[in-house]
Formats: C-alpha cells, sequence, structure tokens
C-alpha cells in the first residue's frame, strides 16, 4: 500500500515552517514543558534489572564510561534526546548536531550523545550494542531525576541499535521489570499489544523516534549497499565476507546470523517477538521519522532506509522545501494492517542456500522474502518519511554523512536536515506540553 501524499495534516508531527530557516540564525527557542508526564508511579523506578546480568546503575568498565560526565543544570530538563550514532563512529559525530539541537530547543532538553558503542565495539553484532546502549540510558535517567520524557535521533546503523535497545527499555502498565532472555527458533511472531499512556521507555514517556539513512530492512546488492555497484561477483561474495570486516554486525545486516531455522535478528525486530517487545516499544512514540537519502548514499540505500517497496519509489521532486536545503518531499504513510510477519519453511530453506552456497540468485530470494515480512512488520505503525537529496551539493557522494553533519566543514550540506530535525521535535514538544496543560 503505497504512502499517502505528502500533506502536513496528515502528522501530528510534520509541518515546515512558514519562515525560512538558516540553520545558524533560528532564535533559541523554550517551552514550559509539563510534568506532568510520568509513568504510574510518578517516578522512574528505583532500579531496572535487565536480566543479562547489568543493573542500571552499573558502570561497566567500557561500556557507559562517559556518563561520569553528564552535566548539572541550572534548569532541570524534563525531556531527555539520546543521540546514537553508527558503525566505526564516536560520540563526536554529533558535535554541529548537538550544538544546533541545544541552540534551538533550550533547556528543557538534556541532549546525550552515546558512548557506549563507539568504533570497533559497532562489530559486535546489533543485540550487544543494543544492550550496551539500554545500560547507558539507564544509567543518565537514573542519574537525572528531572527527566519525564524520552527520545531518540539516531543515524546509520545506530538506529539500529537504538530499535533493539527500546525493545530492552520497554514497560508496560503490566509489567514493570525488563527482561532479556535467550532467544530460541520460533516461528510465530507476536501483534502489538493495545497501547496505553502508561507504557514507558526507561520509565519514560516515549515522543520522538527519528532515524537517519539507518538500514532498517538490512543491506543487499546495489540497491541498499549501493557501493557494490550491482557487480554479480561483488554481491556474491559481500555476504560471506561482511563477518570478516565487520564481525557479527555483517551477518545480522545480511540476514544470514544463526541457524538456518531460526528468524535473522532484523526479521524478530520487526515484530514483538517471545519476550521482546520491538513493535510494541516503537508503538509507544507519538511521532516517528525516518529521513532516507534519495541517491548518492553508497552505503544505505533509500529504499531500506525509508522501508518502502520498489515499487513505492517514486522520485521525489528535486526542489527543497522551502527553509530546509535537501529536503524535497515530506510523506505520512499511516499504518498498514496485515498478517503478522512469519517465517515460512521456505524461508529457512533459502537462508540455508544464502549462508551455504551463496549466488546473486538464492541470496535474490531470500532477501526478497526476508524484506517482505520486514515491511509488513513495520508498516503495521504509522511513519513520517522525509526524502533528502544532496544532488546540488558540492560533493553529493558524501550524503550518508553529510545527512547528520558528522563535521561542519566537509559536510555542512546536510545543515537543513539538522534544521528541520529540530523544528520536529520543537513542534512535538509544543503538543506535548499543550495536550498534559489542557
Amino acid at each position: 500500500m503505497a504512502c499517502a501524499p505528502s500533506l502536513a495534516r496528515f502528522c501530528c508531527c510534520s509541518g515546515v515552517p512558514r519562515d525560512r530557516i538558516r540553520p545558524r540564525d533560528v532564535r533559541r527557542a523554550s517551552f514550559s514543558g509539563s510534568r506532568n508526564c510520568r509513568n504510574p508511579s510518578g517516578r522512574i523506578p528505583s532500579c531496572f534489572n535487565l536480566s543479562f546480568g547489568i543493573q542500571a546503575m552499573s558502570t561497566t568498565q567500557g561500556s557507559i564510561a562517559a556518563t561520569k560526565g553528564i552535566p548539572k543544570f541550572e534548569h532541570e530538563p524534563e525531556h531527555l534526546l539520546v543521540l546514537v550514532h553508527g558503525i566505526m563512529s564516536s560520540p563526536s559525530d554529533w558535535t554541529y548536531a548537538k550544538t544546533e539541537l541545544t541552540r534551538q530547543l533550550g533547556n528543557k532538553f538534556l541532549i546525550y550523545a552515546s558512548s557506549s558503542n563507539t568504533y570497533t565495539k559497532t562489530f559486535g553484532g546489533i543485540d550487544g550494542a543494543g544492550r550496551r546502549l539500554a545500560e547507558e540510558v539507564l544509567t543518565v535517567v537514573q542519574k537525572t531525576k528531572s527527566l519525564r520524557k524520552i527520545s531518540f535521533l539516531a543515524h546509520s546503523l545506530g538506529g539500529l541499535f537504538a530499535r533493539y535497545a527500546i525493545g530492552l527499555l520497554y514497560s508496560s502498565k503490566s509489567s514493570n521489570e525488563l527482561q532479556h532472555n535467550t532467544v530460541t527458533c520460533d516461528r510465530n511472531f507476536g501483534k502489538p499489544s493495545q497501547k496505553f499512556n502508561t507504557d514507558t521507555i526507561a520509565g519514560l514517556e516515549p515522543i520522538n523516534f527519528i532515524t537517519l539513512a539507518t538500514p532498517h530492512l538490512g543491506v543487499r546488492g546495489k540497491k541498499q549497499l549501493p557501493f557494490l555497484l550491482g557487480v554479480p561477483i561483488l554481491e556474491k561474495l559481500a555476504p560471506p565476507l561482511a563477518p570478516i570486516f565487520v564481525g557479527r554486525t555483517g551477518r545480522q545486516l545480511f540476514l544470514t546470523d544463526g541457524r538456518p531455522s531460526k528468524p535473522p535478528l532484523l526479521l524478530r525486530m520487526a515484530a514483538d517477538y517471545e519476550d521482546k517487545k520491538f513493535i510494541s516499544a516503537l508503538a509507544t512514540f507519538q511521532c516517528r521519522i525516518v529521513y532516507a537519502n534519495v541517491s548518492y548514499d553508497h552505503m544505505v540505500g533509500w529504499r531500506t532506509s525509508s522501508i518502502r517497496r520498489e515499487s513505492e519509489l517514486v522520485q521525489p521532486p528535486r526542489q527543497s522545501l522551502d527553509g530546509y536545503k535537501h529536503i524535497v518531499n515530506v510523506q505520512y504513510c499511516p499504518p498498514v494492517l496485515s498478517e503478522r510477519p512469519h517465517f515460512p519453511p521456505e524461508a529457512a530453506r533459502a537462508k540455508e542456500a544464502a549462508q551455504t552456497t551463496p549466488t546473486t540468485k538464492t541470496t535474490a530470494k531470500y532477501h526478497d522474502i526476508m524484506e517482505e515480512e520486514m515491511i509488513r512488520g513495520l508498516q503495521s505503525l504509522g511513519w513520517k518519511k522525509v526524502d533528502v537529496s544532496f544532488h546540488s551539493a558540492f560533493w553529493p557522494f558524501l550524503a550518508h554523512n553529510n545527512i547528520h553533519v558528522k563535521s561542519e566543514w566537509l559536510y555542512n550540506a546536510g545543515a537543513g536536515v539538522i534544521a528541520h530535525v529540530a523544528n520536529c521535535l520543537k513542534e512535538q514538544e509544543s503538543r506535548v506540553s499543550l495536550a498534559a496543560n489542557l
């Protein structure tokens, strides 16, 4: 089912400003944040137990050391915005974005750049990185007692880390204890449960979940991993070679992780699977936004980053939206009711072939099956989809790092994207505060 037209009236968190906004000239905004946005008890529980052996206040060496430097604030922040970087990166990638967001969002926000998965730690698997991120977030929340709301802004692989982490941090009215048990083979996926305003992420009210150029559907061929250039031999060699270069994370991105009879991790993350409430966690956020590069991104293709089928890719306008250079289209895609994701027997056979005797044909068949299942799972929720095109930028081939302005001197073409993100956050914050005061 195709997405609805790009009309701001369709999305509670969308909208294009009437006045042009320059990233460095936007006035600093402040909001009369409400302190009524609490979990049922009015406070985050004193300690969340993650049964993989980590206490919320633990300081395991190498995992969340940077949380020691959380500053004390003259004005107590109420809204935690977690910035999550991508593969082989560090919190320094967010220097520009953090500065601009701080300027525009005001002192009600605590903008925190995650540091638990720097550089080669991103090779250890999406699940491992997600656990470390969950621990880090809990520690920040415990150290900042004034927090009431939480949002995530993630780039590239960091979006998958964040999706896994919120599955661990999710707590519903009927369950205040977070658990992480070993996932066993089960071909039955759960449907998202009914949402209540008492559902929380790390004990806080979930507001925004935003990703920038994230491979939500994994990677495959020239459409989702463009630097392979569509060369058959490269597409054939990429899946078995990926684990050599990027470890367990590579297998998970190519959907070849685990036994042939076991659903790959990214498919499990497109549903509520056993005790992991991945879709329920995503559903708690009032606003979900994906920013996707239309072209020139040689790491993450347009289809996987925008959670679309090939037939749903319609070339967007080339003209930027007023005030946001390089943002060319905004759509709201409402939830699509369909059968829950599953892992049929033919998928298990195709996965085994992709693992043991990979060819362009066998891997394409397997990915076609998995892609459709993941899309159906993720499209059970509504998404705001923002298309970005750097075709007019001086260095368009830097699109993957332009989109979050990895460094201001080289990747500043993405300043309009950060301005758009800031405006979405401000508008949603205003709506939340207004609703809380009514």
